[in-house]
């Protein structure tokens, strides 16, 4: 007995497209009033918005958890790392 494979029906395919879902795009929590700073900075002191972007690991969250922009980032990123070195944030977690 062969096994043929019958080809999909407009149902199945509707079926199987309604699944998919489009991802809403987050929204950069560095934009100021949905406008990216010129030049982009994070100030190492801010620690409230710091601790916001690392888990509690002490790691820093991806751009695609925290919905930042690559400049962002980078910025964040090089941010936390100064907070560390100064001892304001700590490298590992509790």
């Amino acid at each position: 007995m062969s096994t043929l494979r019958r080809a999909p029906t407009a149902k199945s395919r509707a079926r199987k497209r309604s699944r998919i879902r489009s991802r809403t795009k987050k929204k950069d929590p560095l934009f100021v009033d949905g406008r990216r700073p010129r030049p982009m900075f994070v100030d190492y002191r801010d620690l409230d918005t710091l601790k916001k972007l690392i888990n509690r690991h002490g790691k820093i969250v991806g751009r695609r958890k925290t919905g930042c922009t690559a400049v962002s980032q980078h910025a964040v990123s090089k941010a936390i790392k100064r907070a560390r070195f100064m001892a304001l944030l700590p490298y590992v977690g509790e």
